[in-house]
């Protein structure tokens, strides 16, 4: 992805976050100062903000402004400290109207998160609770829901198009917000009955292609997140997600937005030993099929939008490095799930920082005046290698930690524009005529 300027993006952050989705009014607990000491320790420049049709569209047709404007209010705190957001609209077994006696209507006891009531319809099948949450999405009322919203039953075409035009209403609002780049058009999707390579290449390719031309409508600009089907592509098996048609002018702004939850991380089994060889063979598998599919999809970006794991299982710093590192191998941003408090999070419920602090706060190129080749960080040290684009004026951005770099810098390969030690930013220009630049960044002395 690029941003104004056409410098190429390097994105990471968390998504913000999980405690939206019970929410009355749909905002997570998550403060501007919680954002200010996110930015502080981390250097994060990216979110997946978490949004829902249920606030977006409380009642058919009626779309909250209110609402809107909540969302407004917190992509402008992101907005001041120079980050992108990408607002995902999101779901887990389909609605908060979903309850252990089927489909309640206010939410109470929910068992699901994202729809409104009134757009599910379990017809009275049985919903259980169940051990794990992820077998939720077994219950024959949970999968009548998502049949009902796929129209598989030949009952429901309008919620498709009630969806569509709820993110056509989000699109409205956020067009013209620079800070807003990407639009995740689905969490996790769920085929219901249809599972596989049938339901991505049919239902969801088909709601997607719907959803972008509703989008496209009144945004030509932001990117169009694809999510492929969770269960089984978040374990590392391939995706069957076919293309869908960028009707924006010029080239298309698609993305593909997978997320990772190897088997054995999901079941608490840390990283180490057969679980660590297993978790591997998982991170290995899903980049090379996350390569390929989104090459298929017409070669676009990819942004990791989910991973993560319980910070004090063992080797959690190992698989977070791990991780990390397989996405800067493909050029993928990262969203770490998520920022809400708790050993999942960077900081416990009493504000105490976990591992991920430390994990998260590493050297990266931000923004890249060209295509980037290769990046790397060690102790001490950057190095980036990129083809310059001549068309793009803007510096290269680099983020330096201070505990790594709490002085002057040495930079080879580019000149300085400005070392800001407040920031941490450190921008760069590349010198003119050249095919490919090779910048180094060392703290001064090294």
């Amino acid at each position: 992805m690029t941003d104004d300027a056409g410098r190429s993006l390097i994105l990471r952050g968390f998504n913000t976050a999980s405690s939206a989705k019970s929410a009355l009014d749909g905002m997570p607990d998550f403060t501007e100062a919680d954002l200010e000491r996110e930015h502080a320790e981390m250097g994060t420049n990216f979110v997946r903000f978490l949004i829902s049709w249920r606030s977006v569209e409380p009642e058919p047709g009626r779309y909250s402004q209110d609402y809107l404007e909540l969302v407004e209010e917190r992509v402008g705190w992101y907005a001041e400290r120079g980050y992108k957001v990408m607002l995902d609209m999101h779901q887990d077994v389909y609605s908060g109207a979903i309850d252990s006696h089927g489909a309640g209507g206010n939410g109470a006891g929910a068992l699901g998160n994202g729809a409104p009531a009134w757009a599910t319809y379990t017809d009275g099948l049985p919903v259980l609770d169940m051990p794990r949450w992820e077998l939720l999405y077994l219950n024959p009322g949970v999968i009548r829901a998502y049949d009902n919203f796929w129209n598989t039953t030949g009952r429901h075409p309008e919620l498709a198009e009630h969806y569509a035009l709820a993110w056509q209403a989000v699109a409205e609002r956020f067009e013209d917000n620079d800070a807003v780049i990407a639009y995740d058009l689905m969490n996790e999707p769920f085929g219901g009955s249809v599972q596989g390579p049938a339901f991505e290449a049919g239902p969801l390719a088909s709601l997607y292609q719907r959803v972008t031309d509703a989008i496209r409508e009144v945004d030509q600009d932001s990117w169009v997140c694809l999510a492929p089907q969770a269960i089984g592509v978040n374990q590392g098996l391939p995706s069957g997600l076919t293309r869908i048609e960028d009707p924006r002018t010029g080239r298309p702004r698609i993305a593909y937005c997978p997320h990772l939850y190897p088997l054995t991380s999901e079941l608490g089994s840390g990283y180490e030993g057969v679980a660590r060889t297993l978790t591997d063979a998982t991170v290995e598998t899903w980049q090379a099929d996350t390569v390929r599919t989104a090459e298929e999809l017409g070669d676009v970006p990819i942004i990791l939008g989910e991973f993560g794991l319980d910070t004090t299982t063992p080797g959690a710093r190992e698989y977070i490095d791990r991780v990390y590192a397989a996405a800067r191998e493909i050029g993928a941003g990262v969203a770490y799930w998520s920022s809400d408090p708790g050993t999942w999070g960077p900081y416990l419920p009493d504000g105490s920082p976990t591992l991920l602090v430390d994990a998260m706060d590493r050297a990266y190129p931000r923004a890249v005046a060209g295509t980037p080749v290769a990046w790397s960080t060690g102790p001490r040290r950057l190095e980036l290698t990129f083809h310059p684009d001549p068309a793009v004026t803007a510096p290269t951005e680099i983020y330096l930690p201070s505990d790594e770099f709490p002085g002057d810098v040495d930079v080879t390969g580019a000149t300085v524009v400005r070392w800001d030690r407040v920031s941490r930013l450190l921008t760069v220009q590349a010198p003119g005529g050249t095919e490919t630049v090779s910048v180094t960044v060392v703290p001064e002395g090294d």
